[in-house]
């Protein structure tokens, strides 16, 4: 996992989203990093139409097989959640 100071505007990652109705499932997301709407000085991460700020407590990797290694290795099996599947 790199460092959040490490990602641009217009970068796709991918972070670990649990399901706000089902708090024990979670999977791997995509997430599109963006200029924050209301401080342009900061960085967000755009997912499901919402912005959440970016910042170093949040688990964010640059590519979906870093992702789904390290849910595995902390959330058990991912194969389910894959995106490409």
């Amino acid at each position: 996992m790199e460092t959040n100071n490490s990602y641009n505007a217009g970068d796709i990652v991918y972070v670990f989203y649990r399901n706000p109705h089902t708090q024990d499932v979670a999977n791997v997301q995509a997430a599109a990093v963006v200029n924050h709407p209301e401080n342009s000085d900061e960085l967000a991460l755009f997912l499901y139409e919402d912005y959440y700020p970016l910042s170093d407590e949040m688990a964010v990797y640059s590519s979906e097989e870093d992702a789904n290694e390290a849910y595995n290795h902390f959330l058990g099996d991912n194969s389910a959640g894959r995106l490409n599947e």
